[in-house]
């Protein structure tokens, strides 16, 4: 009896924990937003892809990331309803000024759920 009584009261705290275990991506509270700049100056229609769960460069491959978005006009980007957690923001885009392609990145962390981060990610040659 006692062994089953255990077996429940584990079993109970595992479902009870999973709804809290969810993993960096989409389904939460919060955001982060930004501008691609190069040299303080925006980059137009740059792509900012976003990899949830990491910290460190997945690499310029494209399909090393989750989610991707093209930044406006004035370089900004936002990437919303995110859960807290890690996540590394890369992007690339062309500099009409110089004729060159420029790239970068940068790992952000969400502290809490509703946590709206504002950061703009620098690109170089």
């Amino acid at each position: 009896m006692a062994t089953t009584l255990k077996t429940l009261l584990a079993i109970l705290l595992v479902v009870t924990t999973l709804p809290s275990c969810k993993k960096e991506g989409p389904g939460g509270k919060a955001s982060i937003s930004g501008r691609i700049l190069h040299h303080s100056l925006p980059i137009t229609n740059a792509t900012i892809y976003i990899k949830y769960g990491a910290q460190e460069f997945p690499g310029t491959d494209p399909s090393a990331y989750d989610v991707s978005v093209t930044a406006g006009t004035d370089g900004t980007y936002a990437f919303i309803e995110l859960r807290k957690g890690n996540y590394y923001l890369f992007s690339i885009g062309y500099d009409s000024a110089i004729s060159q392609t420029v790239k970068g990145g940068i790992p952000i962390r969400i502290k809490s759920k509703t946590e709206n981060i504002t950061s703009d990610i620098p690109v170089v040659e």
